[in-house]
């Protein structure tokens, strides 16, 4: 703009200067038979050297008014202003908000404040990293001074861009950091380690009560700040007079007791109140009481489960921290002072079983200054429910969308059941209005049977009930506290009258990740699949991933989210959540370097396989690659490790391991009744699975070791690796049939995309990949947990994305639209779920997702990180025209911002838009002959800004582009 104002006042010439003048005059309403030429002119030239002057100024002043490339989206830790966290030197991250093609940061600069008055005058008295010459704009590590426990920090940062201009200051961010040292906390753990009345621990079907714990105190000063800490095992809600405190259910995050639990952060400013206060805690079972504490025997693949874990009563651990405004302190802790009682009205709460809830018990005012708490007990000093706490560093659960129910039908008299149109997760709020004393009970189901009762074969042995006694005052609303359920229908039995459909209203419920995905296609099936598997993914985000959450089990399996979790990446920001999910792997390893097949360790399965424990270095990789985070693969990697070296030393012989405990778990039987097929032409060999995912974890360990510069250990995984190779073609090779053992689609597949097969063999293990799945399952799905996990990127990249898409778009068994066909609105644990026996046929699973919404995005969409510059800071976009798919659209949120593909095929064109986010470049695709018919915008493409021709690959023109939204299109073979 400068330029283009000091190219126009050099140049202009009298009679442009003349003509300005005349509109200056007829705009000012003045008369311009009185003016002469002369006078015209020099009154024109004095109108253009203010204009001038003006310009000069806002030149002056650019650097600092440019608005294009000012910061946003800050974070800390990948979270939005987190409260209590408990890293040192925690990572920063900010998006660039510029839109102009090319964009680059060229250098920033940070400033974190002890006060916002502070930071508001650019005064970082924490730290001022002053300006700082990079392009990294995520994990920016803090290097200021030593942050204190309980602190709160104020932030902001501005950049430079590739041409050297300033940006403004972004908005204000924050972070607090919670109790750094054990002697941080002057809180005891308190509760009652006994059952109290009405407690029936070693019932088959536990039932424990709720704890109600409160304290009160005065404050006779005027509040600055107050911050509280807690930790309520196994679920807790604080309040202060009378109010919950935040909006978070389910909470704390689940753990493996009792090596941690995790804490929480409140900003309570504003809820403590200058004279009288009170504050309770409400105290849930969680998984922390046992659910099943009796020993109830449950047969899962040989093995015998015969008791749940249970790891102590329901306690507490908290503390709130004051400061006043004449700057005193004061710190309200747990002790033997807080008041105790379990006589409350909710009489008990499990979470496979329900929570019963009788409102004629009410503790009206509990939490409230001046409650009679004559008639509770004293809290007790209770053994501590974790040897560690650590800050929850991850969002919290909370109810995050409400379903109405379709339809409502009466099955018998009294028994109504409602259809809620999606199998969900959460609970229902109830509405209802009767007699004191009335009691209406909520059962949860998946599906119904043929008679239209609920199905509950498939919960096993969870009653899933929730019960709720009337007080008979008016309305009455409802909704459970310490439970949820997986479900579509709801039995309602006791209502008063016939209920109405807005009796209830379904409460989702689920981990409060930020979205971060959208993707819609023209074909219907792949758009219910997507929608199906979205559902699925979220409605199994409980502070852990789980395997399902309805019947009576609700665990960690580590084999089912190894791939998966990738995909999810591209649906969701769960970066914290699998990063936790990392820490809490690594709790349960044991000192032997085992570890479980489960995590959090409910169920006790160190059965010692290889495919399943993988995931503990697979999900580190996927962290790294989709996030940029070399955080977990620096604090796992001893960890990891360790039980690599357990796992050699234990099951390897001559590079070869033959122990497999689960095989290619769930492949479709050809009897639709059965769960496990029994045909061995069907099941791939144990020892080819684990042999080569070791070979697989060998390539990433040598990965972590070189980003750990630990070069001794990455070259002894390079040989390990070699000699595995060697060994594993060697012992299930047959060079004869191009094939690995049985010719599976999972051996082959598995031996293709880990890199075990020779060159020269690769083509023809692939064809027999092919050929077994069109041949002789007739284009249709052959694999199981394993096989399923590489399917469709083997497909695809080795040359057969119309096989894939056809896997892709089944309606018939087996296949995913099998399951939409069939009436499914989430994923289900076994590709007949509709037929299957029901003990092991959840309908809300995600492991048979494989790396199905990884194809969705990766290579359908054409959005994909390079390997090499993990986070998307490079960007690979290869979409995948393919059959009869005529457009997709796909966008997801990176660490860097928002990528789009935008992509039609129409009148035998191409057209596809694109976004790259600032302060990354991408490598794009582009499918066409040759350069020639490649257009963006209106132009050729190789001469449009911002785009550079790399040359031609595989039907496809290849360019660079930097940053800004871009349209190609290019016209291609029919």
């Amino acid at each position: 703009m400068l330029a283009y104002f000091i190219f126009l006042i050099h140049n202009i010439s009298k009679y442009t200067i003349l003509q300005i003048y005349i509109l200056y005059r007829r705009v000012n309403f003045i008369n311009l038979a009185s003016t002469n030429y002369n006078t015209m002119l020099s009154k024109t030239l004095k109108l253009l050297g203010v204009c001038a002057g003006i310009v000069y100024l806002l030149a002056g002043c650019r650097q600092y008014t440019t608005p294009q490339a000012v910061p946003e989206n800050l974070t800390c830790e990948y979270l939005k202003d987190p409260l209590g966290i408990d890293v040192i030197k925690p990572r920063l991250s900010w998006i660039s908000s510029s839109q102009t093609r090319g964009f680059m940061q060229h250098a920033y600069r940070i400033l974190v404040s002890s006060s916002i008055n502070k930071l508001n005058k650019d005064a970082g008295d924490i730290w001022d990293s002053g300006k700082i010459e990079s392009d990294s704009s995520i994990n920016i590590r803090y290097n200021g001074m030593p942050l204190q426990s309980g602190g709160r920090y104020f932030w902001k940062v501005k950049l430079w861009n590739n041409t050297g201009e300033e940006s403004g200051w972004s908005s204000v961010a924050t972070w607090s950091v919670g109790l750094l040292d054990t002697s941080d906390w002057k809180g005891k753990w308190i509760g009652n380690d006994e059952p109290m009345p009405g407690d029936n621990v070693n019932a088959v079907y536990t039932r424990v009560s709720a704890r109600y714990l409160r304290k009160d105190f005065a404050s006779l000063k005027k509040v600055k700040a107050a911050t509280a800490y807690l930790c309520g095992l196994g679920l807790s809600e604080l309040y202060i007079n009378g109010k919950k405190i935040g909006d978070a259910v389910l909470s704390p995050a689940l753990a493996e007791y009792p090596k941690r639990a995790w804490y929480t952060t409140y900003d309570v400013t504003n809820d403590i109140k200058q004279g009288r206060n009170a504050f309770g805690i409400l105290l849930g079972n969680g998984r922390f009481v046992g659910v099943r504490v009796k020993p109830v025997p449950v047969y899962y693949d040989n093995n015998f489960i015969t008791k749940l874990t249970h790891y102590g009563m329901p306690k507490a651990i908290g503390q709130i921290a004051i400061e006043y405004t004449d700057g005193t302190h004061q710190t309200i802790y747990t002790d033997t002072d807080w008041k105790l009682t379990n006589q409350g009205p909710i009489i008990t709460n499990n979470e496979f079983d329900g929570e019963e809830y009788d409102a004629t018990k009410e503790l009206t005012g509990w939490s409230e200054a001046g409650y009679n708490d004559k008639e509770w007990q004293n809290a007790r000093h209770v053994k501590p429910g974790a040897l560690q706490l650590s800050a929850q560093m991850t969002p919290p659960i909370k109810v995050m969308n409400k379903v109405k129910p379709i339809a409502v039908f009466e099955r018998a008299p009294g028994v109504f059941i409602f259809d809620m149109g999606q199998n969900m997760v959460g609970w229902v709020n109830l509405k209802v209005q009767g007699k004191r004393g009335q009691k209406v009970a909520m059962r949860f189901a998946e599906v119904l049977k043929p008679d239209s009762n609920l199905n509950l074969a498939p919960i096993r042995t969870a009653k899933v009930t929730d019960a709720y006694t009337l007080k008979g005052i008016g309305i009455e609303s409802w909704q459970p506290r310490f439970v949820y359920h997986g479900f579509r229908y709801v039995e309602v039995r006791g209502y008063p009258g016939k209920p109405s459909l807005d009796a209830i209203t379904g409460m989702v419920v689920h981990d409060a990740l930020e979205e971060g995905g959208t993707f819609v296609t023209s074909n219907a099936v792949i758009n219910k699949i997507f929608n199906n598997a979205k559902w699925g993914i979220k409605g199994n985000y409980r502070s852990i991933p789980t395997d399902c959450p309805q019947r009576d089990e609700r665990q960690g399996w580590l084999g089912d989210r190894a791939t998966g979790s990738r995909g999810e990446s591209y649906l969701f920001n769960n970066a914290p959540l699998y990063a936790k999910w990392l820490r809490d792997i690594n709790d349960a390893q044991t000192d032997s370097g085992s570890i479980p097949d489960v995590a959090p360790s409910y169920w006790q399965l160190n059965t010692d396989n290889i495919t399943w424990p993988a995931a503990y270095i697979i999900i580190a990789n996927m962290l790294y690659e989709q996030f940029g985070n070399r955080e977990p693969l620096i604090q796992h990697y001893a960890s990891m490790n360790k039980w690599m070296d357990f796992i050699r030393n234990k099951r390897m012989t001559n590079y070869i391991i033959e122990f497999d405990q689960y095989g290619d778990w769930c492949v479709p039987p050809d009897d639709p009744s059965i769960i496990m097929s029994k045909d061995p032409k069907r099941k791939s060999d144990g020892a080819v699975l684990s042999t080569a995912y070791y070979y697989h974890l060998c390539g990433i360990m040598e990965r972590f070791a070189r980003l750990n510069n630990n070069m001794k250990d990455a070259g002894e995984y390079a040989n390990l690796q070699a000699n595995i190779k060697k060994a594993y073609n060697a012992r299930f090779f047959d060079i004869k049939r191009n094939a690995y053992t049985n010719n599976t689609a999972t051996t082959n597949g598995l031996s293709l995309f880990f890199g075990l097969t020779p060159g020269k063999s690769r083509q023809a293990v692939f064809n027999n990949m092919v050929n077994t799945t069109m041949r002789d399952f007739n284009g249709h799905v052959s694999t199981g947990l394993i096989g399923v996990q590489f399917l469709m990127r083997t497909l695809t990249h080795m040359g057969r994305p119309d096989v894939a898409y056809k896997l892709a778009t089944n309606k018939d068994y087996p296949g995913w639209g099998y399951m939409v066909e069939n009436g499914a609105t989430t994923i289900w644990e076994l590709w007949n779920g509709n037929t299957a026996d029901p003990f092991m046929n959840s309908g809300n699973h995600v492991m048979l997702l494989g790396d199905l919404v990884i194809w969705y995005f990766e290579d359908l969409a054409g959005i994909k990180p390079d390997a090499n510059t993990p986070g998307f800071k490079k960007i690979i976009m290869k979409p995948t025209p393919v059959a009869d798919l005529t457009f997709v659209k796909a966008s997801h949120k990176s660490p860097y911002g928002w990528i789009r593909s935008e992509w039609e095929i129409k009148n035998g064109s191409f057209t596809w838009n694109i976004t790259v986010p600032a302060n990354t470049t991408a490598k794009i695709y582009v499918p066409a002959k040759s350069e020639e018919d490649v257009y963006e915008g209106s132009g050729r493409a190789s001469k449009a800004d911002g785009v550079k021709l790399l040359g031609a690959e595989g039907g496809r023109v290849v360019y660079e582009v930097g940053a800004g939204s871009y349209k190609f299109s290019a016209v291609i073979k029919k």
